[in-house]
């Protein structure tokens, strides 16, 4: 296929998502999102989240799959293919009129702190054995922060080409933001990706002031790099996450190509998905003390991801500037509703085995989406339903999911 037909698949693709994206709905679940992520009493939002990393979404929009010949092209057709998938499944996610290309940098995932993460050879689709790579102490010596550097002719030579091919349609947004953000600076991952997950956890008792030094220099990097960022001018208003929309009253909203700003006006987010198993003393003792200083530099946080929370939210009220916690599927949603309140957005996660990726039973649905909106009822919650990684073939269960979810919630438990 020619570039010429590389170009005209790509711009009747731009055209299909510049007219899903101005619909006026978009609008409306922006001022949706605003007022419950500033904690103003809404209707339940409903959230997906998928991308090429879940084996469905991999597997249905694989670059193999896609029309474009060209390697560059090709990526970005998969990327509007599934930005249209995600607009047609109706959840309150915002589409937004423009497409984001990530700046190139040096460091990437796998390299972040200066040496590469290894694994064992693997069969496709088949398991594989971690090898982290500081696997003695003496490994530490090895390690260097990430500086903030972009590749400005490699960045500037993809968003020329994107917005020759459809920068009439839609906006080229380059997100020149920190490397370090979301789980790349949560220090979790990266502490659990460099020493070892089984490691780490005997390290909190055989080598704690080890660890302690370990987690202190992480620390330190994210904040230089975040800091390195903010002097270049390249926190940019798309620069921010929660794991939600990131739309309230004391945050920017999201805009294309709008940088120089500074952290205490945006969103950052942190999980700690690898201390689930760890007791509240330890995680604040060993992760949360050393989260706290970047976290606080942020306007507004989010925390929590796929971890089991519920006897750590005491813990995390000492975040001053906590806005959401996340609700995983093992959670017990009761107990966490109690302590949660109306002080935050309680964003609950309900189990993607259970709403689409085991079969599709309806009354199971309905029963434990209305069960955990009754055990939630009086607090700002959200559904986000995410880690969909197989739906047996059947794609459209999605927008069935959201439908059925939107009949429980106009019942009678959606107070």
């Amino acid at each position: 296929m020619s570039e010429r037909s590389d170009r005209t698949i790509l711009r009747d693709l731009a055209c299909q998502y510049a007219e899903a994206a101005a619909a006026p709905v978009q609008e409306e679940r922006r001022r949706l999102w605003r007022d419950h992520n500033s904690l103003r009493p809404t209707r339940v939002p409903i959230k997906i989240t998928f991308g090429p990393w879940d084996a469905w979404c991999g597997e249905m929009f694989a670059l193999k799959r896609m029309r474009c010949t060209d390697e560059l092209l090709r990526q970005w057709e998969r990327a509007l293919r599934i930005m249209l998938f995600h607009a047609s499944l109706d959840d309150d996610t915002v589409m937004e009129p423009w497409i984001t290309l990530p700046a190139v940098k040096p460091r990437r995932w796998g390299n972040v702190w200066g040496v590469e993460e290894t694994h064992s050879d693997a069969a496709a689709g088949g398991s594989w054995q971690f090898r982290p790579p500081v696997s003695q102490w003496a490994d530490v010596a090895r390690l260097s922060a990430p500086a903030h550097v972009i590749d400005e002719e490699a960045t500037a030579a993809q968003a020329g080409r994107l917005r020759e091919a459809i920068g009439d349609i839609l906006t080229v947004n380059v997100d020149r933001g920190p490397l370090c953000q979301g789980f790349l600076g949560d220090l979790a991952f990266s502490l659990a990706q460099l020493r070892g997950l089984e490691p780490m956890m005997l390290d909190m008792y055989e080598h704690p002031e080890e660890l302690h030094a370990l987690l202190a220099f992480l620390r330190d990097g994210v904040l230089a790099n975040l800091a390195a960022a903010e002097a270049a001018g390249d926190l940019g208003a798309t620069s921010q996450q929660n794991q939600c929309m990131t739309y309230a009253d004391r945050t920017l909203a999201p805009a294309a190509n709008d940088n120089g700003h500074r952290r205490g006006q945006l969103w950052g987010f942190m999980a700690a998905q690898e201390f689930e198993l760890v007791s509240p003393e330890m995680h604040e003792a060993f992760l949360l003390q050393y989260q706290r200083p970047i976290l606080e530099t942020w306007g507004l946080t989010a925390y929590g991801c796929c971890e089991n929370l519920e006897r750590k939210i005491d813990m995390l009220r000492t975040v001053r500037n906590l806005r959401i916690i996340a609700v995983a599927p093992r959670a017990d949603v009761r107990r966490c509703a109690e302590q949660i309140g109306t002080d935050y957005v309680l964003s609950w996660r309900p189990n993607p085995a259970d709403m689409v990726c085991c079969g599709y039973d309806e009354a199971r649905i309905r029963r434990i989406i209305a069960d955990g909106l009754d055990a939630a009822r009086g607090c700002r919650v959200h559904i986000h339903l995410k880690d969909i990684h197989t739906l047996q073939g059947d794609a459209d269960r999605l927008a069935r999911w959201v439908r059925l979810v939107r009949q429980v919630l106009d019942g009678p438990h959606a107070g």
